[in-house]
């Protein structure tokens, strides 16, 4: 099924430059969250009244789980949709309430037929529009216009890019222990919309977004031997990447999308290699009798982090994307895995195994300033969101009675605040946050 909003359109409308700036520092460790009202919107006809209601609810949804803001409750408002359409806000009730932010919108009809959204973000204290927009699109796109405004309200406050306007794949897990089915499956970063990829009897693992959004490249045990395929997410289509003579692992896209980087094991020996998806021709980037593995490039292209034993133990190392200069970035007890570059460059994360624990943490690529944000039995396989500002992971819990296990998606804020279950359909592993949607 195509992702693509049919004929979205964009309108900006007239912003009024706001005296006062209202913005949310994200910098620090634990904020306050900033209080905002999330009106319902007005719907023109009692046709667009589930939209008018369920667009914003969505909104604050979004909102709260970042963790930034505070949604305060639709009781409270005293100024009703009608009243903001038609008069404008009156910013002394809004106060009264302590709202710091006002969003209100509208849902009407087009001259096209299509269903035009609008929404406008205000600064309740200096009586300002901050931003305001329209989107004329089809009726079913009504979640992720909610999301697309969520992330215009998030970057107009913040600063930075949004993220509710993206996708996570994951292993879908079900079954006893010794017999465990893993499936594909694909969900917005609410957990809506989830859909699975791949049929019950194809063990799967690992799975990458490509920076389109549109392909995924994952690892297969489909006709018994593990392979780095590729899937297109509009056409279904799964394609075998290269017939190595190994088994091949542990795959991610380049930030062009023009190749892929993986490990590939041979005679019990595994290196990282880089195949061009144009011409199929790989390349092999390591050579060393330890075991290299779990490759993630940097944004730029320029680089690459992948982990390694070639020391003695589990490791992290940073390397030229043409495979030379390789340097050791962890020396801190334990074992270091899933290494993964930040979008913004600056951090990478990875799954730390000390003393019987499994943790979540960050570094810089020069290996100064670890930090671990999260905990747990078994916790492991971050991905960061698309503005670099949180993580998604797995964890796994003990059943009652010690004899088997869960496995569950969590996202947790950079500070290392914030962390919240991501529920599924079942349990779920490995998984793998989107670009922003096209």
């Amino acid at each position: 099924m195509k992702y693509l909003i049919t004929a979205l359109v964009l309108i900006m409308m007239h912003i009024t430059p706001a005296k006062a700036q209202l913005e949310v520092d994200i910098t620090s460790g634990k904020l306050e969250a900033l209080p905002i009202a999330v009106s319902k919107f007005y719907p023109e006809n009692a046709g667009y009244a589930n939209y008018a209601r369920d667009i914003p609810a969505i909104i604050a949804k979004n909102l709260q789980n970042s963790g930034l803001f505070n949604p305060l409750n639709p009781q409270s408002f005293i100024q009703s949709p009608e009243s903001i359409q038609a008069d404008d806000p009156r910013f002394g009730e809004w106060r009264a309430i302590n709202a710091q932010a006002l969003v209100a919108g509208s849902v009407t009809k087009a001259e096209d037929g299509r269903t035009r959204v609008e929404f406008r973000l205000y600064d309740v204290f200096s009586q300002q529009q901050l931003t305001g927009m329209a989107y004329m699109t089809n009726e079913q796109n009504w979640r992720r216009i909610a999301h697309i405004i969520s992330d215009e309200i998030y970057k107009r406050i913040t600063g930075e890019d949004g993220y509710f306007d993206t996708r996570i794949v994951y292993i879908s897990e079900s079954g006893a222990a010794t017999s465990r089915v893993k499936r594909l499956a694909i969900m917005d970063q609410d957990g809506k919309n989830h859909r699975y990829l791949t049929p019950a009897g194809d063990l799967v693992l690992t799975p990458r977004f490509s920076p389109t959004a549109q392909e995924i490249t994952y690892m297969s045990y489909k006709g018994g031997k593990p392979r780095v395929y590729l899937y297109n997410i509009d056409t279904g289509r799964q394609e075998m990447l290269g017939n190595f003579p190994g088994m091949t692992f542990a795959p991610r896209f380049s930030p062009t999308g023009n190749s892929v980087v993986m490990a590939m094991s041979k005679n019990g020996n595994s290196d990282i290699y880089e195949l061009d998806l144009r011409n199929r021709q790989s390349r092999q980037l390591t050579t060393h009798t330890g075991i290299d593995t779990a490759p993630s490039y940097a944004p730029d292209g320029k680089r690459i982090v992948f982990e390694s034993d070639r020391g003695g133990s589990q490791q992290l190392y940073v390397m030229n994307a043409t495979g030379g200069d390789v340097r050791r970035i962890t020396f801190g007890k334990g074992n270091y895995a899933n290494p993964v570059w930040s979008p913004r460059g600056d951090l990478i994360a990875f799954t730390k195994m000390q003393g019987g624990q499994f943790y979540i943490g960050v570094i810089r690529p020069d290996g100064s300033g670890e930090r671990l944000i999260t905990k747990a039995y078994h916790v492991e396989g971050p991905s960061w969101s698309p503005n670099g500002r949180v993580l998604t992971y797995f964890k796994e819990s003990r059943t009652q009675g010690g004899k088997g296990r869960t496995a569950n998606i969590y996202t947790i804020d950079l500070t290392g605040y914030n962390e919240r279950l991501l529920r599924t359909p079942a349990g779920g592993s490995d998984p793998a946050w989107s670009p922003i949607n096209p």
